[in-house]
């Protein structure tokens, strides 16, 4: 991982504890979003939330509304433009079957704007670690595979935006999955609703 600047962490995504894994084994500190209930709950588990987040360096973000993701990539932007790392989930979001989902073009989107490397990242025994459901972690062995830096700065001048966004999503999804070892799964994934 480059020492210094700016730095997009593109990984797969497979549970909750994805985001405690990669910052305790990376060696700069590393900001992931986070959606805004976490800082706003109340209670005993508002305040370990809150707590939490705020110590690891999550960055709060409204999932809910109309221009959520761009404003979440405008909030990371903002953060590598301090010279930062972001870590980014081009999934969307976690992986309930073990797959690896086409990556979405935010990645590549904050790639070009802040004209910084992404280091692709591999994650492997994540989903057993805290499998989705659990409240609690479970003590087992996990990996964080950090692969070459991606550097996108100069490759993709005068391309058409939309293409030079997909060829570089593409780009790290094609890293990440020879990393991972991961069936790719051929299609976007989607968001599953919250309970209520």
């Amino acid at each position: 991982m480059p020492t210094t600047g700016p730095v997009i962490l593109a990984s797969n995504h497979l549970s909750f504890a994805d985001s405690v894994a990669i910052p305790i084994v990376s060696p700069r500190q590393v900001a992931f979003l986070a959606k805004s209930e976490y800082f706003t709950g109340t209670g005993v588990e508002g305040w370990i939330n809150r707590t939490f987040f705020t110590a690891i360096g999550s960055i709060p973000v409204n999932r809910d509304h109309a221009r959520a993701a761009q404003e979440s990539l405008d909030l990371a932007l903002a953060h590598l433009k301090t010279g930062g790392v972001f870590g980014i989930y081009p999934e969307g979001t976690r992986s309930r079957d073990g797959r690896l989902y086409r990556f979405r073009t935010g990645v590549a989107w904050l790639a070009l704007q802040a004209q910084c490397p992404v280091v692709p990242v591999a994650l492997h025994g994540t989903s057993a670690l805290m499998p989705v459901g659990a409240r609690l972690p479970r003590i087992r062995k996990f990996t964080v595979e950090f692969g070459a830096p991606i550097d996108v700065a100069e490759r993709y001048a005068g391309v058409p935006a939309g293409r030079a966004r997909r060829d570089v999503a593409n780009e790290i999804y094609e890293a990440v999955l020879a990393m991972s070892g991961q069936e790719p799964a051929g299609e976007f994934n989607q968001r599953q609703p919250e309970a209520t």
